[in-house]
């Protein structure tokens, strides 16, 4: 159990519970490695890996798509260490740090914002877990158990039961806290490394080398389907690339408050996010191109390529699928919207009340939906949701590093009558700058989204949307900060 913010200060039952409070110097254990395994275990992940294959199933080269998953990666470090730090010198979490910004009861707007796009992503995730348990299933039974498409949901009774089982699993782990999931994902880390390793190992063997893979050339070459057309698609992809981990960018205090030193969060999280995603993609990339020379078609679903194999190494690798999920999505998704909702009415909603609010929400949102095309999951989805979150991880940076330079009055975070009160509990300029970060790029998500109905969208707009979460940062980054030196 945490300590309140200070003993002399009396913390608002409203703004404050246990879950909530600053970190001890107790419980700063985390070192650098910790963070590397953390990110380790996220980054390898089947999400991760259908990132990076999906760009090869939209035309991408394996070295195009590669690359443009590095990047990605390299440019989301900035943010990250930027908003980590606040975290790791205060011991806050996201939801409470973003009130010195939004206000003590403005700080609501980002935290649900963040909180439903985890709570998407917490689906997905549990939806790709059910698959694994389902094809595991069906290999020992020798048999498809998908079952039938049910009327308004498109998914087969199997498959409903696989995702509803796996997301009982998962509950069962909630209670255990973040130190279970720091465990083990540092213990799972080295065994998924492995068989991702394996799997490429097959890959290769089966295409006869990897000159055949690499020689296939990108759809957008001379002669392609999609030539000359690679920088129209590059940049909405990049921007795909950047909102991926965006969401952690935001709420990766939680995590950093349990650091023992900015030495430690800063190291550990530039040795596991980009070499990490760096080697998946490559991972991914290769078996996706290699399925291509062996089935004459992407097979960009890790699940669904397992499913095409036989033997004990696609046992143990659907096993280790599942567990890594599990994993993966407890720590990625479920810990910030468990803190978002909880920051809602800390006095009635506790971190496990919070993270149960947020697995009801991702049964609701139908994951697999989200799933049904690469061009869906990744112009839809991943930037739709950068156009949200940009602006706000710009407000956050322009807050604490513009306006503040690295100074929060940590008691007020947790007060009323405090210093970020505002007027109402409301700031003004920070609720301005969202809203000037998120409509440059409602226009572009519209035409992508709902392309039947938004013929009269220009170009200049969905242009402008390739650059979503770039876009919303930077504008809402600048207008913030000028309005609150002017304040």
């Amino acid at each position: 159990m945490l300590s309140p913010p200070n003993a002399g200060a009396e913390p608002a039952p409203s703004l404050w519970n246990p879950d909530l409070a600053p970190t001890t110097s107790a419980q700063r254990t985390w070192i650098w490695c910790h963070f590397a395994a953390l990110w380790v275990g996220m980054v390898v992940a089947v999400p991760s890996w259908m990132l990076a294959s999906g760009l090869i199933e939209q035309g991408m080269s394996a070295k195009q798509a590669a690359l443009t998953v590095l990047l990605g990666n390299l440019i989301l470090l900035v943010p990250l260490t930027l908003i980590g730090h606040a975290g790791a010198r205060y011991g806050v979490p996201f939801a409470v740090l973003v009130r010195a910004s939004f206000g003590t009861r403005g700080a609501r707007v980002p935290a649900v914002a963040r909180a439903l796009v985890a709570c998407g992503w917490y689906g997905i995730q549990t939806w790709i877990g059910g698959e694994a348990l389902l094809t595991l299933l069906g290999i020992l039974l020798r048999r498809d158990l998908a079952g039938a498409p049910l009327p308004g949901l498109g998914i087969g009774i199997g498959q409903l039961a696989g995702f509803l089982v796996f997301w009982l699993i998962q509950l069962l782990f909630v209670a255990k806290g973040l130190t279970t999931i720091r465990r083990l994902e540092t213990w799972t880390a080295p065994i998924k490394i492995a068989v991702c390793a394996a799997l490429v190992w097959w890959a290769v063997d089966r295409a006869g080398g990897l000159g055949p893979i690499f020689a296939s050339p990108s759809a957008f070459a001379p002669g392609g389907f999609k030539a000359g057309q690679f920088w129209t698609a590059f940049w909405p992809t990049l921007t795909a690339m950047v909102g991926f981990w965006g969401t952690l960018a935001l709420n990766i205090p939680d995590f950093t408050r349990f650091a023992r030193s900015q030495r430690d969060q800063m190291i550990g999280q530039a040795m596991g996010l980009p070499p990490t995603m760096g080697l998946i993609a490559l991972a991914s990339v290769i078996t996706t191109s290699a399925t291509v020379v062996i089935y004459g078609q992407a097979i960009w679903d890790p699940v669904k390529l397992a499913g095409t194999l036989s033997g004990p190494f696609v046992l143990l690798g659907l096993i280790v699928i599942s567990i890594d999920t599990i994993s993966c999505n407890i720590a990625a998704n479920l810990v910030c919207s468990a803190y978002d909702f909880s920051s809602l009415a800390p006095s009635r909603i506790s971190y496990r009340t919070g993270a149960l609010i947020s697995s009801v929400t991702g049964i609701l949102m139908m994951p697999w939906k989200l799933l049904a095309t690469t061009g869906g999951f990744i112009f839809v989805w991943l930037t739709g949701y950068g156009a949200l979150l940009g602006p706000i991880a710009g407000i956050l940076i322009a807050d604490y590093w513009i306006v503040r330079r690295g100074v929060i009055e940590v008691d007020a975070l947790y007060r009323e009558d405090g210093a970020y009160r505002y007027r109402g509990g409301w700031n003004p300029a920070a609720l301005i700058a969202f809203a000037l970060g998120v409509a440059p790029n409602l226009p572009g998500f519209v035409a992508t989204a709902f392309p039947s109905v938004a013929g009269g969208i220009g170009g200049f707009w969905t242009g402008l949307y390739a650059y979503a979460w770039f876009v919303g940062l930077g504008v809402a980054l600048l207008s913030y900060a000028l309005m609150m030196r002017r304040r």
